[in-house]
């Protein structure tokens, strides 16, 4: 597990590496998973272990939002003001992802041609 996390850790320090150096606006982490999508789809060898690890912090994800609740507590009054601003954001842009997301699986299946069977398709 911690040669996974190494990886992991690896990947987002080269993606924070090159967001500061070339002055992207986009987050190191972001790019760093970026750049592991990108070694995956290479098909360069990663630790045996990582799908246990990634599995593992999946479960605990929960725990990452401790940080972001305490952080909104520090910051209430500012909440109080311009939280339907973020609350539109919210809603706005999860209704965004839901959409494209539901127009990208359409656009797949018909791409592929893997349309579900009559066996596939719940009739309740």
């Amino acid at each position: 597990m911690l040669e996974s996390l190494f990886v992991l850790l690896a990947f987002q320090l080269m993606g924070t590496t090159v967001g500061l150096a070339l002055k992207l606006p986009i987050p190191g982490p972001v790019l760093g998973f970026a750049l592991l999508a990108s070694w995956m789809l290479l098909k360069f060898p990663l630790p045996e272990a990582m799908g246990t690890t990634a599995s593992t912090l999946l479960q605990h994800l929960s725990l990452l939002f401790v940080p972001a609740a305490t952080g909104m507590i520090q910051h209430l009054e500012r909440l109080l003001v311009e939280g339907w601003a973020l609350l539109l954001s919210v809603v706005l842009s999860t209704t965004l992802a839901l959409i494209v997301g539901a127009l990208t699986f359409v656009l797949m299946v018909r791409w592929t041609r893997a349309y579900p069977t009559s066996e596939e398709v719940r009739h309740d």
